[in-house]
């Protein structure tokens, strides 16, 4: 099973962009991939309802992009200051990244 992690714009967004991020988990999810969602960082906070500094969920989300096969990318992304860090992990270790719409017109793996 492909590992894909989803990138894309929270900083600034209403919501912090989850409801987009959670619907890029839900769809790729049902095409067969195993999803690592960035919004989940929250679980991990030592101080919850606290939020953290931005150091903090990048530390959280790199790890999950060395743990994966994939990038997934929301719209915005580029405009992002961790998407664009995330992204650049990513094709510097040669995973496959591409865009969520590109990943959803790709065969199912199932």
């Amino acid at each position: 099973m492909k590992t894909l992690y989803v990138a894309g714009p929270m900083t600034g967004i209403p919501e912090f962009n989850y409801p987009a991020f959670d619907a890029a988990e839900h769809a790729l999810a049902a095409r067969g991939y195993l999803v690592l969602n960035p919004t989940h960082a929250e679980k991990h906070n030592p101080t919850p309802g606290t939020p953290q500094a931005w150091g903090w969920y990048m530390r959280h989300c790199i790890r999950m992009v060395l743990a994966a096969d994939g990038m997934a990318l929301l719209p915005g992304w580029e405009n992002s200051r961790g998407a664009t860090l995330e992204h650049a992990i990513a094709t510097a270790l040669d995973l496959d990244v591409r865009t969520l719409d590109r990943w959803m017109e790709a065969e199912a793996i199932r």
